[in-house]
């Protein structure tokens, strides 16, 4: 069976690939001669925004409606937490810390801060919340190696108020320290000598993937390896699209994964990848690309499990790029 992202459910093959994931071997993730682990400065987020949600029930509010538990969130954490439809489906990504007792910051791509806003919004009612875009107000960076303050502690998604703003420990990626720089807009800016595209390769390389507008609705959050990298916390309450999530983890009914791969050629978030068995229905779709600073591309895949079974897997039809498999910088935590 294949998922149909369009319907919103499975669909019959015409040809068959292994029921059941085959264990394929690895090698270690090419470089290509570029060394990442040296890598420092920041890069200028542009296609990120803000969200601020302020009020008594800001933190209860948002723990309602995302799949991280925001009730429980201290000064010094944030939270990865996905924003579901009442499907289980998708709709943003999310980054949120607390700046005060009653305030909560939420980063997520700007392509899709005005709907997720909207529709937040819509859900507050008597609660003594309220949401706005924030991006005016604030200024985004990635920040790699020594751009990094010593205090930032070394635990992903820790979090530090210091006199140069606020940072957001990241997933790490090929040896290269990342963090989320977040600034008053009125502050000094810093020299942003970082490349974007070399921050969206290192992106890609961390296997996070951050929901775009290309692909919103495609997935539930176990789909992006959201369960294994802090994004779902299955102990809270209610959420929409919660009992979807759960009954995915729970019952074993896991067929989708993100894995990262590379092609010697162009890729793009919302292509659709195939497998050599099935010419015609695709296996998964691409969730984030970025060229390698040397040479090619490579990508966030969202696919069937039973496609990583060692035959080719191509992009955009049988003719498309051919797509190498690289390994994931995290281990999947089992199916329950």
């Amino acid at each position: 069976m294949i998922f149909d992202r369009h319907a919103g459910g499975p669909r019959k093959t015409k040809a068959t690939m292994s029921a059941s994931t085959t264990s394929v071997s690895i090698p270690a993730n090419p470089d290509f001669g570029f060394d990442a682990s040296s890598l420092q400065g920041l890069a200028r987020l542009d296609d990120w925004g803000v969200i601020r949600a302020q009020g008594a029930d800001a933190a209860a509010f948002l723990h309602g409606q995302l799949t991280q538990d925001f009730l429980l969130l201290g000064q010094g954490e944030a939270r990865l937490a996905g924003y579901c439809s009442a499907k289980g489906r998708m709709l943003a990504s999310l980054i949120g810390w607390k700046t005060g007792p009653e305030e909560i910051l939420l980063v997520c791509r700007r392509d899709l801060l005005a709907p997720t806003l909207k529709r937040l919004s819509m859900f507050v009612l008597r609660a003594k919340a309220k949401l706005s875009d924030a991006s005016a107000d604030f200024a985004l960076y990635g920040a790699l190696g020594a751009s990094l303050p010593a205090e930032l502690p070394p635990a992903t998604w820790s979090r530090l108020d210091a006199a140069d703003g606020q940072w957001v420990r990241l997933p790490g990626a090929e040896g290269a320290t990342r963090a989320l720089l977040c600034l008053s807009s009125g502050a000094t800016q810093p020299a942003a000598e970082l490349a974007p595209a070399l921050w969206q390769w290192l992106e890609v390389r961390s296997g996070v993937a951050m929901v775009g507008a290309p692909v919103v609705e495609a997935f539930v959050p176990q789909m992006l390896n959201y369960e294994s990298v802090g994004g779902v916390n299955f102990k809270k309450g209610c959420y929409p699209g919660q009992e979807v999530v759960a009954r995915s983890q729970y019952r074993g009914a896991l067929k989708r994964r993100a894995q990262i791969f590379h092609a010697e050629s162009e890729l793009g978030v919302g292509q659709e990848v195939f497998h050599a068995a099935d010419a015609e229905q695709p296996c998964g779709i691409v969730v984030a690309a970025a060229p390698h600073p040397l040479r090619g591309w490579e990508a966030i895949v969202s696919l069937q499990t039973s496609a990583l079974d060692g035959q080719a897997l191509t992009v955009g039809g049988p003719a498309g790029a051919v797509l190498q498999t690289l390994a994931l910088p995290y281990e999947l935590l089992q199916d329950i």
